[in-house]
């Protein structure tokens, strides 16, 4: 999992970055425009099944195909509602029909990602390491595709197809190691109660799935239609390299959490000592990453971008620092779970969200994407860190993180 996430991330920085420089800052900000208006409604998609699924294939292996079969088909309506729901927010906007057909082009690959289920029992049987093959192999294919048509001089169409060959590739490749596997057709199955079951527990998780989609993307909406997609595609630029380390507290938090809720066992002291450590190691990462990035911002965007995007450098210099509170917030939320606070994370993420939108309302049209960017950073700020102090349950958290910027 560890070498698909650095596979990634490296073919995200030099095939991604090719493909900005070739189609130049407006036509990367209409693809990025595309992909983000898509990406608001995924979570309508997904349904929210994705952990509720693996928990239950495990507690009940024996109704593996009822479960799998069951979830392909909820996850099968809930894309096909979701590219209504696109469909009909499109017509709120001022984006012209090409733009459009390039959203909903992106928006049906999640018809496919109905194949997800199989990674769910992948994960039941802690065999990622095939899931992990198979997303392998959809990016090697995805890079060849994008560096065929960058060779070639391909227009923006074939980059928006390739998003949603992805999901084809990845579909087909899941579907195949599963077959591997000797198991039977699970999309023959469904079960009207199961499936009633599994949205009576999951539809909490939809709606914080939007919150969150709404928290990470709607700057980027915000800013093609108030400054154009020129603008949007030096933002989108600057946040590619701001969030390529996004995934460093999640593998940590992850691998370290389990001790630390063991800790627990044992006494409470060592609990939050483990807990103490994890944010203070996670606070300075992220400032060991953030403060070259902010000085060598500038230099690194032209190197990468090239000098069509010496704007977005200044974004960079700024948005990097959301990296911060965003570790912070990986791994307070793995405490919030294992406290049964839930409910407090979904609080501060929608405050987070509202925050975004209201400074973005106010700061873009004021200081342009240097404005999205310091929005972002405040937002991430108050929805990671501050919301922690407003509530007896979480107050200590909020002195904790606090506590780990002057522990080294």
């Amino acid at each position: 999992m560890f070498a698909e996430q650095i596979l990634r991330m490296v073919a995200g920085l030099l095939v991604g970055i090719w493909v900005a420089r070739y189609l130049g800052s407006e036509q990367f900000g209409v693809f990025s425009y595309a992909i983000a208006f898509a990406s608001l409604f995924s979570s309508i998609a997904k349904l929210g099944l994705d952990g509720i699924v693996v928990r239950d294939l495990v507690k009940e292996p024996e109704l593996r195909d009822v479960y799998l079969g069951t979830a392909f088909w909820l996850k099968l309506i809930g894309a096909l509602l979701m590219l209504g729901i696109v469909a009909i927010a499109m017509q709120l906007t001022t984006s012209d029909s090409l733009t459009n057909l390039y959203i909903l082009i992106i928006a049906s690959g999640a018809i496919f990602q109905s194949f997800e289920v199989i990674d769910f029992y992948f994960q039941s049987k802690v065999l990622s390491k095939f899931v992990s093959i198979c997303k392998m192999t959809q990016l090697f294919i995805s890079s060849l595709f994008k560096l065929y048509f960058i060779f070639t001089g391909g227009e923006l169409i074939y980059f928006v197809l390739i998003t949603l060959v992805d999901q084809v590739t990845l579909s087909l490749s899941l579907y195949i190691a599963y077959r591997f596997q000797k198991l039977g057709s699970f999309y023959r199955c469904f079960n009207k109660s199961i499936a009633k079951q599994l949205l009576k527990e999951s539809w909490s998780l939809v709606f914080n799935g939007l919150i969150i989609m709404v928290y990470m993307r709607i700057d980027q909406i915000m800013i093609k239609q108030m400054l154009g997609e020129s603008e949007l595609g030096l933002f989108s630029a600057a946040v590619r390299l701001s969030e390529v380390w996004y995934f460093i507290p999640v593998i940590i938090s992850t691998s370290l959490f389990p001790s630390i809720v063991n800790a627990k066992k044992i006494s409470d002291e060592l609990y939050y000592k483990r807990l103490q450590r994890l944010y203070t190691f996670m606070i300075w990462l992220a400032i060991i990453i953030a403060l070259p990035m902010t000085f060598l911002s500038n230099w690194l965007v032209i190197l990468l971008y090239g000098e069509d995007y010496r704007g977005a450098g200044q974004v960079l210099t700024i948005h990097i620092w959301a990296g911060v509170f965003v570790f912070i917030g990986v791994a307070s939320s793995k405490w919030f779970i294992s406290e049964g606070l839930q409910r407090h994370l979904t609080i501060n993420t929608v405050v987070g969200a509202i925050i975004n939108v209201i400074l973005n309302l106010f700061l873009i049209p004021k200081y342009g994407i240097y404005g999205a960017a310091i929005a972002t950073v405040i937002s991430q700020a108050l929805a990671s860190y501050v919301m922690n102090i407003l509530f007896r349950r979480t107050y200590l958290n909020f002195f904790r993180i606090t506590r780990s910027v002057f522990s080294y």
